[in-house]
């Protein structure tokens, strides 16, 4: 009965946003218990507070773009339009133009690169991130960041990973920077 149970969910979101999931569907058949636990994942990725939606979402984007430049960026893309984030700040976003972005998303875009990268900068990032959007804002980007990588590392682990291709932003294609 849960094995049915959460199959019917992951054809609901397969359906809803056209993403194959077939490795949830992996972990479902190994043990009901795997594939709940990613939806735990899903639910400290989807951690936001004190940041606004779009630099929230800039730093998601951002980091699936790192880990994966294919379906799972396209689903966050996805997920964004969905919650009303502007289709040009997501194509900058995905194009890694920082100077066609406003400057909170730059914030937050540039910030996941830091923590992915671990590079020089990230403390200073670390800083403004505190200063707009103090320490929750600061949990809400690092969960977003982090979470954006489990994904295609299970995926990756379980044979279900898939190359880098376009992400389409409404009816826009374009090359994610990571690529």
């Amino acid at each position: 009965m849960l094995r049915w149970l959460i199959g019917r969910k992951i054809d609901a979101f397969e359906d809803h946003y056209g993403y194959d999931a077939s490795y949830l569907r992996t972990l479902l058949a190994a043990d009901p218990r795997a594939a709940m636990a990613m939806g735990r994942v899903s639910a400290l990725g989807g951690y936001r507070r004190d940041v606004p939606l779009a630099p929230w979402f800039a730093a998601r984007v951002t980091a699936a773009m790192l880990a994966d430049c294919g379906p799972c960026t396209q689903l966050v893309v996805d997920m964004a339009r969905e919650a009303g984030v502007d289709d040009a700040v997501l194509l900058a976003v995905v194009a890694g133009d920082d100077e066609a972005l406003p400057d909170d998303v730059a914030v937050a875009a540039r910030f996941a690169r830091a923590v992915t990268a671990r590079s020089t900068d990230l403390d200073d990032l670390r800083a403004e991130v505190l200063r707009r959007w103090g320490r929750r804002g600061l949990a809400s980007l690092a969960f977003g960041v982090a979470v954006a990588a489990v994904y295609p590392t299970v995926k990756a682990a379980l044979g279900h990973a898939q190359v880098c291709t376009r992400v389409r932003v409404g009816e826009v294609d374009v090359a994610p920077a990571a690529a």
